[in-house]
């Protein structure tokens, strides 16, 4: 019998490392700067208005902290932006998270809204002790830039007050302890709860994650620690406060006294098709020959349960222990066994038995919701299913990095409101571009500049040369006004009006005029081509 060891760990900055991490992937012009270097708030609804619910290091610095009223925050502060917070994208992160760390135990659950904890009971000695086990979870949320504080106790409330008001630097603020056997009796029993009391007797009572109205009454009476309340009585205490309110009651469950039971999360296993061999094979060939069998074993189950397969994950298990895994990806959900055959057949051929093989698996590690969908009129599949198998070709023979789409930005400016992406890259992590007016189907790389007559200054234009040819409007549209990106461009930037223009030989383009006369933001405006029609 092992002893209980629950693992808790608390990712304090999780929502503005989250919106940082976002915010660098969108922004990689020269002017940028740090998130973490501006003085950002990220906010929430309050009962009386709203409130700080993360800030950045620079706002921290100014008196910015999570709790405080936004108009607090300011009063401090009156540069302090503001961005309300995300709670369902967090949220996500937090699930994907869970599935991730069963990496250390397969009893993970979610513990508010920036919290994990997991059941490390008989775990620890597989990485080395209970200090290597902390160290690597610190270090491995570190490689995805999240910041961590991990603890570990015989309980979840002590590992939870640990976590957030022990002492990082020493083993006994993480609650790493020399371990004795389990208790076999009332005496070991209580020895153990006095050894763990003592560890927690110098926190402050909040630590026992009692209502924020409950830690001011008990501060008010001068019990600030855990050890003072400890040596209150019971009934005193009682007469106080509501049975669910009382702190002894939360002592006792942080001591063990009380049962605490852990609710793991509910980790979905992907669809996954497996082939035992009798003997182990040396065959190159059993690649191959497993994946017909693997293919529409696969695929019955990914129609079982309304999925389309995103990535597939071919593996072999070796005699000797090893693994050899090959991959691929599709740009949409699919589940049609002869594209999937299509696409795996060339990688099961480069299977390396090694000293042999004794099974094979293929697993759907990445699927989607895929409902049944229309042919088109001809009987054949969409167009978009077309080009997405297409694309999936291309990507299994060049690799994926090779084969991207466009993509489109949230940004009012046409050089920043396209890029490109990979052609498989999950679509739910790419930023929602909004609706736009009609544009040119060839926009320039970086617009060109063009001499423009006009009868008036801010009339329409007449004429204008480009490349050394002199091109006559015969028909002009517009203008269209795009002002500046205030949030990330210098003040000095000025608004442009876009035209669409028709010279006298058919041929149109897209032209702008950058600035106003007396705008105060430089000389007179000058005029650019960014892109052509047709």
């Amino acid at each position: 019998m092992s002893v209980t060891r629950i693992v808790s760990i608390w990712l304090p900055r999780l929502s503005i490392e989250r919106w940082a991490k976002i915010e660098r992937a969108r922004r990689q012009d020269e002017d940028f700067i740090d998130p973490e270097g501006r003085r950002l708030a990220l906010t929430r609804e309050g009962a009386h208005g709203l409130l700080v619910h993360a800030v950045t290091d620079a706002a921290a610095a100014a008196g910015a902290r999570p709790g405080q009223r936004l108009t607090d925050a300011r009063a401090l502060d009156p540069a302090l932006e503001a961005v309300p917070c995300d709670h369902g994208g967090d949220t996500v992160l937090l699930e994907r998270l869970a599935r991730w760390a069963t990496r250390w135990s397969p009893h993970v659950e979610i513990d508010g809204a920036d919290a994990l904890r997991l059941d490390a009971s008989g775990v620890a000695h597989l990485f080395g002790g209970e200090r290597p086990l902390l160290d690597d979870i610190e270090t491995r949320f570190a490689t995805l830039g999240l910041t961590a504080r991990v603890a570990i106790a015989p309980t979840p409330g002590a590992a939870w007050a640990l976590a957030r008001y022990g002492s990082p630097a020493g083993d006994a603020g993480r609650g790493i302890l020399d371990l004795a056997p389990p208790p076999r009796n009332k005496l070991e029993r209580r020895s153990e709860q006095g050894r763990l009391a003592a560890l927690l007797a110098p926190l402050p009572v909040a630590a026992l994650r009692l209502p924020s109205e409950v830690t001011r009454t008990l501060e008010r009476l001068g019990l600030k620690t855990i050890g003072a309340l400890a040596g209150v009585p019971r009934r005193s205490l009682a007469r106080r406060f509501r049975e669910k309110d009382n702190p002894l009651d939360a002592l006792d469950r942080a001591l063990g006294r009380r049962a605490e039971p852990l609710a793991p999360a509910r980790i979905e296993t992907p669809p996954r098709a497996l082939q035992r061999f009798a003997e182990p094979v040396t065959d190159p060939a059993a690649g191959p020959q497993a994946l017909d069998l693997l293919v529409p074993d696969l695929a019955r189950q990914l129609e079982r349960h309304r999925l389309g397969a995103r990535r597939l994950v071919l593996t072999a298990y070796r005699v000797d222990g090893s693994l050899h895994r090959l991959e691929a990806a599709t740009a949409f959900p699919t589940r049609d066994p002869a594209h999937l055959h299509r696409l795996l057949a060339e990688k099961a051929g480069a299977l390396d038995p090694g000293f042999g093989i004794d099974a094979v698996a293929l697993a759907a590690e990445w699927a989607e919701p895929l409902d049944p969908a229309q042919d088109a009129l001809d009987g054949g599949p969409p167009p978009a299913v077309a080009i997405g198998r297409l694309t999936d070709r291309l990507a299994a023979r060049l690799g994926a990095h090779a084969v991207t789409r466009p993509q489109g930005h949230a940004s009012h400016k046409p050089e920043r409101a396209s890029g490109w992406r990979q052609a498989l890259a999950d679509e739910s992590e790419t930023e929602p571009a909004p609706p736009r007016a009609l544009r040119p189907e060839r926009l320039l790389d970086t617009p060109e500049a063009i001499a423009v007559i006009y009868a008036t200054p801010e009339g329409l234009p007449r004429r204008f040369v480009w490349r050394r040819a002199v091109h006559d409007i015969a028909r002009v549209e517009g203008p269209e006004r795009i002002a500046p990106e205030w949030w990330r461009e210098r003040s000095t930037a000025r608004l442009r009006d876009y035209y669409r223009v028709e010279d006298r030989q058919g041929r149109r383009y897209w032209i702008y005029r950058d600035g106003l006369y007396g705008d105060g933001r430089g000389g007179d405006p000058t005029w650019y081509l960014h892109g052509l029609f047709g």
